[in-house]
């Protein structure tokens, strides 16, 4: 049995994993982690996610999770560098679903990759990694003479944008084509921009209500269009892939890992 421990436990993907996790029999929840003065802290996190009680409560003591197997932290980013060390000092594995980290925080969660295993991924939904792949091998066939363009769409409360998903798949355009990211990425557009240059690769953010997350690739020519296309309709799709990335990092060497790890891709 892999014990778990959910930092972000009050948040709605902290309810999601807990819901989902009960269909995972060799997975326990361990602890279940929040903010000092969050308005669920003392409920049970069973309750909180509207399931039946489990039997923990939802606490703002991290201690409660040092003995877990695996941390999985789907919090705020500039909570994540404390999170991954803790679970580093207690010999816990991590999965890092929470995207919009700075520069100096990638790195501290970096150097924490040096003493255990880390799952860290943009989009922690099975479809979005396996859409990944695809478009890497896409942009690899049809080459650079295809346009690129890039739209994701969020809820109105996404902090971050473009979305850590859109920014990845615009690097795996970017790989498969044998370009540097940095140097070709057109994030929107406005005014007289004059023709698009050849090898550009567009990314653009929408934010509309409750939309979970959509994301589009479109790959064309003057004489076709292909396109690639994730809607995720339930955070459950993330919950899921974060779930089965603790059952697949537990006892694992240390080192960065990502879903395509996970996956076998």
């Amino acid at each position: 049995m892999t014990t778990f421990a959910i930092m972000g436990a009050g948040g709605r993907m902290g309810g999601a994993l807990v819901r989902c996790s009960r269909a995972f029999e060799d997975l326990q929840l361990a602890a279940a982690i929040e903010n000092a003065g969050h308005h669920t802290i003392g409920q049970d996190a069973g309750s909180v996610a509207g399931v039946e009680t489990l039997g923990v409560t939802v606490t703002d003591d991290v201690q409660s999770a040092a003995q877990a197997d695996v941390v999985i932290d789907f919090t705020f980013h500039d909570a994540v560098p404390d999170n991954t060390a803790f679970a580093a000092e207690h010999g816990s594995a991590v999965v890092i679903g929470t995207t919009g980290l700075s520069d100096d925080e990638a790195a501290h969660v970096q150097n924490a990759a040096s003493r255990i295993p880390i799952v860290w991924a943009p989009n922690m939904s099975l479809g979005v990694n396996v859409l990944l792949t695809l478009v890497e091998q896409a942009a690899a066939a049809l080459g650079i003479e295809y346009d690129a363009e890039i739209a994701e769409t969020h809820h109105r409360r996404k902090k971050d944008a473009p979305s850590g998903t859109a920014l990845e798949l615009a690097r795996r355009v970017a790989w498969g084509r044998s370009q540097e990211l940095d140097e070709v990425a057109c994030y929107g557009r406005e005014g007289l921009v004059g023709e698009r240059p050849p090898g550009e690769i567009g990314i653009h953010a929408l934010r509309v209500g409750d939309v979970v997350g959509d994301h589009t690739v479109t790959l064309g020519n003057e004489s076709e269009r292909v396109e690639f296309t994730h809607r995720a309709s339930s955070r459950d799709a993330f919950a899921h892939g974060a779930l089965r990335a603790a059952q697949w990092v537990a006892g694992r060497d240390p080192g960065m890992y990502d879903m395509t790890d996970v996956l076998g891709l």
